[in-house]
Order: C-alpha cells, then structure tokens, then sequence
C-alpha cells in the first residue's frame, strides 16, 4: 500500500472504487474531481475492465500523478466484475463507488465520511444531480438529514421516496460489502444489491445534498436500445421483491410498486426502441404482468405519481401508452 498522505494521520483511509470501460471521453472530467477531493486519505481503484479505446492508458496516467491511485487491469467482464475486483483489492475502512463516466463534487467523499461520523453509521447516503445532455440538471436532495432506522430506508428506497436503489452517492463500510457482491453477468446490479446492503445494518446516515453528478448519455447502457439483457431488472427486482415479502410482511405493498416500477421502466425500454426479435418476446410477458397487477397497485395512495400516469396510460393499450411516452420525450427535450 501506498504512503499515507501527510496531515491524514486521523482519518481512516478510504477506497474509492471506480470500474473503467471505454469512457475515455470522460475520464479527466471523473478523475479530477476525484484527485480534488477536500478528504485527503484515499485509495483511488481504477479498475480497467478490458477498455479497447485508450482509457487503460488515461489509468496508467493517473498512476503516475499521484500516489493514491492504485490500477488493475482485467479482462472485460462487466461493471459488476469490475465492482467486484476492486472491493475485493480494497484496503479502505469504507468504500464508496464512483461511475467513470459521472463526476463527483470535491466535498462529496467528506460530506459522506461526515455523515458516518456524526450518526455512528455503516452506511451513509448523500443525493444527487441528474445531469442531461442539452437540459437543465435536476437536482434529487430534498434537504433532510438524519440516522434513520434501516426499515424504513428500505420501504422509502421500495417507494423511491428521497432515496434512490444506486449504489454510488453512498459509502459503505467495506465488511457489509463483502458478504454481498455484484451479480456478475448481469444488468442493473444495484437492484440487487442495494437492498441487502441497507438489510445488513440498524441504522443509515442521511444527509441529502447533491454531491454526485449523474449524467445521462444516449450511449449509455441504460439508454441503449432494447435487449433481452434488459429484463435483468425485473429479475433482479423480483429477487428483491421476494425477499422483502418474506423477510418483512407488512412491506408487501411497497415491494409490489418496486416490482411494478421494473415492469414500467423496462416495457419504456420496449416503447422507445426499434421492434426487435427480442421485444417482441418480451413485450407479451411485460404487458400481462402489468395488466394481471395494475389495480391492485393504484390502490396503494403511496405510490409515486408518475407510476399511477404510467399504470393509467396502460389502460388504453400499448400503443397508446407508446404513443403518449414518445410525445412526452419529445416535449421534454423542446422544453428544456
């Protein structure tokens, strides 16, 4: 391990993980931020999963100007692989996940270290920026802090009440991480994670102020066009929702609206893409769940109010919901 940096005798060292592959456009923009941060004792992971477009060598680069950063490079094996390998390589205290293709403010690693400190927690949460392509950001805070019982973390998180399934704009002590790894192989890992981890403590920290940067890029995972993969949502919501039905009955509701949420969003993917072999598989599967379960869902007065429009705008038929889905993208980009 690297020489601890001078003047962080007292602060416990912490991991920042961040898997790299094929970002280089926005790699500067990620790494700076982190070199700047106002917490000084950090083990900075780059984890090069197999880039093939010169971000191995924007790593090594780094490397090479400070001493905290530590590079692996690995065959290509996916974001949770990469997520995986550098939890595993960590020799932090807590570890805290960064996206290479986000930015982070420079007090974000010391506003969640603080939050640990002042609540006496293992899990910290802070909030977030939706950063779009052409539009005005969306700030996520609501402004509360606190330590709130793990409970009802998990029925907000079930609800997207204020605090979002995503593993980054968060910092974890490493030994809850361990004992729960990243689906390898799969998509939107943090479904199937997040909940666990949260589980796995009494308390968490809050503090929700925006001090991560989500950027939303038409070429992102996320926003590619529609593939079987996709339906790794609903496998991994679905574990989840099983496991919060039997581990806690009375939460039963607000796992069905999580269910439901990953039925919504991906029969969104299906809408918003081309008809593909694949989408016309899956299209029948989504579609009937959603017709089998929608009632009992609008009469949960919790839910948010863009699923009881989505639900409602299902009742008209596919082609409806699709055709008013796109109208409203379109609007969106014209308003903003």
């Amino acid at each position: 391990m690297k020489d601890q940096p001078a003047g962080t005798e007292n602060q416990p060292l912490i991991s920042v993980v961040i898997p790299v592959y094929n970002v280089k456009k926005y790699m500067k923009r990620c790494l700076d931020g982190v070199l700047a941060q106002t917490y000084k004792n950090l083990e900075i992971i780059l984890v090069d999963d197999g880039s093939t477009d010169g971000s191995a060598k924007i790593c090594d680069d780094y490397f090479k100007k400070d001493k905290r950063v530590v590079v692996f490079h690995k065959p290509n094996g996916g974001l949770s692989s990469a997520r995986n390998y550098g939890v595993r390589s960590s020799n932090g205290k807590y570890v805290t996940f960064i996206d290479s293709d986000d930015s982070v403010d420079e007090d974000y690693v010391e506003t969640l270290y603080n939050i640990i400190v002042k609540y006496k927690v293992k899990l910290a949460i802070c909030s977030h920026r939706v950063i779009y392509e052409n539009r005005t950001p969306i700030d996520m805070s609501t402004g509360e802090s606190g330590a709130l019982e793990s409970k009802l973390v998990l029925k907000r998180l079930l609800y997207a009440d204020g605090i979002d399934i995503s593993s980054w704009a968060k910092m974890f002590a490493r030994e809850i991480l361990i004992p729960h790894p990243f689906p390898e192989g799969r998509n939107f890992e943090d479904a199937a994670t997040t909940y666990l981890y949260v589980d796995s403590v009494d308390k968490v920290g809050l503090n929700s102020v925006p001090k991560y940067n989500y950027y939303i890029r038409k070429k992102s995972i996320s926003n590619a066009n529609f593939t079987k993969m996709k339906m790794d949502l609903i496998t991994s919501t679905t574990e989840m929702h099983d496991y919060i039905c039997e581990k806690y009955p009375r939460m039963k509701a607000a796992a069905e609206r999580r269910l439901m949420y990953a039925y919504l969003s991906t029969l969104r993917q299906i809408a918003l893409s081309p008809v593909s072999a694949d989408s016309e598989e899956c299209l029948p599967i989504i579609w009937q769940y959603i017709k089998s379960h929608r009632s009992a869902i609008l009469r949960d007065t919790n839910i948010p109010a863009r699923d009881r429009h989505a639900l409602n705008a299902t009742k008209l038929g596919y082609k409806f919901f699709r055709f008013e889905l796109k109208w409203y993208e379109k609007m969106r980009h014209l308003l903003t």
